[in-house]
């Protein structure tokens, strides 16, 4: 209740995993306050508080926020909701250095979640950033290898063992004994079917959570609702779990070589321990733990199969909550559960081969199929669970599986983090244009007409259109009128409305366009010191004579934007969008007059095509 009160009523962007923001950050779309102290602070409490209360959750995903808010406010040297400027780090106040960063910063969370610095780079690669270079791939390089150094310092000190660096990151999967790992080649093709079954537990996963989504997106609005939502989710789940313990007979010998942490007894006889208790009470991670390493027979198959039901509902109604919450750790654990049942189930079948008789591979491999499944990730995740569990040999298997829960998965229906995109009707641009948008060009999914300026403007045409709130455009086309002004103009340059609003706020303009008076000069550093909270129009004042006034633009203008003729195919059209993070893309005829705009939000919505445009809809209701 106190983690969704939290992140409802303080800062509702907070709620979730993040992932799908920061891709969207990351995708060159500004997620409002996605990187802000004051969601980074709602963000860490609130997961202490969902973890700790016991739902279905992990806390992968909100490390892997907070690194990216981490990232985000360092490398401007200041904080814009403190207000403390630190006069450092100027350099970096512009999108591409922060986006930059940004990457690195998840980066480093993944690598101080699982222990694995090079796990974080390739997430950071294939899960994050839409731009990549190779200067990128050795600085997201260098921050994982420190977020993975200070989060072992500090755990050698949290342990008593000072200057022990050898602790792996915040979630241990434990290591597997060198002796017992082996898999043979006949096995491969039961890995090829736990993958399967992966992708299709995965795709079943998010159509059942994007069904709840659109639920709570048209009914579960008010943020009192939402808190009382989560509030009987918290209830729901510990219900389940009493009762689940209490009908379970499934009681294990507490021998001297036992491997839990915590048993627990409750109905069981002296001497033994409940495993379903086990599998509920522990936290998800050592769950997980035990999943993948306990010995032959410490679970009931029935165990198993009722622990798998009961969890993976839970965790489907979970995600989405306006509490912080991850995904990963559940998934791991609904895989792995399935995953040592389907080990359980082979060494019933033939038991005569010794090699099936350890069903902990068949954990990981579940693990990893079902995670695969739900988030579709593949190179990453491979590295990620090989430098979590310290095994390089099971890598080929883990890769077989990701690779095939993928396909499958993808065959049904997109991965979680693309659903909710899509949900929150962000315009995210995938690698690839659609295939049905080779027959259209420019001219189909622009804009027009266009809003434009002369290169010498009236103050006031100025403000009247940025204080327009039924077009509130980012960018704005200069142009050059050799005729009428009925017809277009011809292009000579770009400006931003960021640009134009620190201009109206230092009154950089003159009486009359032909005066000889020198207007203020600007520099660069007084467009630095507004980002990223430029003020909004309405906070600056202009006099009825200042609006007579007038502005060249001429030396504040891009003057060699981005344009494209009106036949130019979509393909293209997206390619240099995707390519070179372009928010505007100017389309001009064969005289180089303005005669259309093509933003962001004009190619998603024709990439999500009918069905898209109506979950868009739906999101804005």
């Amino acid at each position: 209740m106190v983690g969704a009160i939290a992140v409802a009523f303080i800062e509702p962007i907070a709620a979730g995993s993040g992932i799908p923001q920061i891709k969207c950050y990351l995708n060159g779309v500004k997620i409002p306050r996605v990187v802000r102290l004051k969601t980074l602070v709602v963000k860490v409490f609130g997961v202490i508080c969902s973890v700790a209360g016991g739902l279905a959750v992990g806390k992968e995903g909100p490390m892997i926020h907070s690194g990216a808010v981490v990232a985000a406010g360092v490398s401007q040297g200041r904080s814009t909701s403190l207000k403390k400027d630190f006069k450092m780090f100027e350099y970096f106040r512009r999108d591409t250095e922060k986006r930059d960063f940004v990457s690195a910063g998840a980066a480093a969370g993944v690598s101080a979640a699982f222990g694995a610095p090079v796990g974080g780079v390739l997430f950071s690669l294939e899960e994050g950033a839409s731009f990549w270079n190779q200067m990128l791939t050795w600085r997201i390089f260098f921050a994982s290898m420190v977020s993975s150094f200070t989060l072992n310092f500090f755990l050698s000190i949290y342990h008593n063992k000072a200057g022990e660096l050898s602790s792996p990151g915040l979630i241990n999967f434990g290591r597997f004994d060198s002796d017992t790992v082996q898999y043979n080649l006949y096995e491969i093709p039961l890995f090829i079917i736990m993958g399967a079954l992966g992708g299709m537990f995965g795709a079943l996963f998010n159509l059942l959570n994007n069904w709840l989504t659109i639920f709570r997106i048209r009914y579960v609005h008010r943020p009192c609702l939402q808190v009382m939502e989560a509030m009987l989710v918290a209830a729901v789940t510990a219900t389940v779990s009493f009762t689940m313990i209490y009908f379970s007979n499934d009681c294990q010998p507490l021998g001297p070589d036992h491997t839990e942490e915590y048993p627990l007894q409750l109905f069981c006889a002296d001497g033994e321990y409940n495993s379903m208790a086990t599998a509920f009470f522990n936290t998800p991670e050592r769950s997980v733990r035990s999943l993948f390493h306990n010995p032959p027979g410490t679970y009931n198959p029935v165990t198993l199969g009722v622990f798998t039901l009961a969890y993976f509902l839970l965790a489907v109604w979970t995600y989405g909550l306006t509490v912080s919450a991850g995904v990963f750790i559940p998934s791991l654990l609904i895989g792995a559960a399935w995953g040592r049942l389907f080990g359980i189930l082979l060494s019933v079948i033939a038991s005569s081969q010794s090699i099936w008789a350890d069903p902990g591979k068949y954990a990981l491999m579940g693990a990893a199929a079902q995670l695969g499944g739900i988030v579709r990730m593949t190179l990453s995740l491979t590295v990620i669970l090989v430098e979590a569990t310290g095994n390089v040999t099971y890598g080929f298997p883990i890769m077989l599986v990701l690779m095939t829960a993928k396909i499958v998965g993808d065959y049904f229906v997109e991965g979680l983090y693309d659903l909710h995109i899509k949900l929150q009707s962000v315009p995210f641009l995938h690698w690839e244009a659609p295939a049905t948008s080779h027959w259209l060009t420019a001219r189909e999914v622009m804009s027009s007409p266009v809003t434009c300026f002369n290169r010498v403007e009236k103050v006031g045409m100025i403000v009247d259109v940025l204080s327009n709130t039924s077009t509130n455009h980012n960018g704005f086309p200069v142009v050059t009128h050799t005729t009428g002004h009925d017809e277009p103009g011809k292009i000579c340059g770009l400006i931003l409305r960021s640009q134009l609003i620190v201009l109206l706020k230092h009154k950089v303009f003159v009486e009359r366009a032909s005066s000889r008076l020198i207007q203020r000069k600007l520099q660069l550093k007084d467009f630095r010191d507004a980002y990223p909270r430029f003020p909004p129009i309405q906070s600056i004042h202009v006099s009825q004579d200042e609006r007579e006034c007038m502005m060249d633009l001429t030396e504040f203008m891009n003057p060699t934007p981005y344009t494209v003729p009106q036949e130019t195919s979509l393909p293209r059209v997206f390619k240099l969008f995707r390519a070179l993070g372009l928010r505007h893309l100017v389309v001009v005829d064969n005289e180089n007059r303005v005669v259309g705009l093509v933003t962001r939000k004009d190619l998603a919505r024709y990439h999500m095509g009918k069905d898209g445009l109506e979950e868009l809809h739906l999101a804005q209701m």
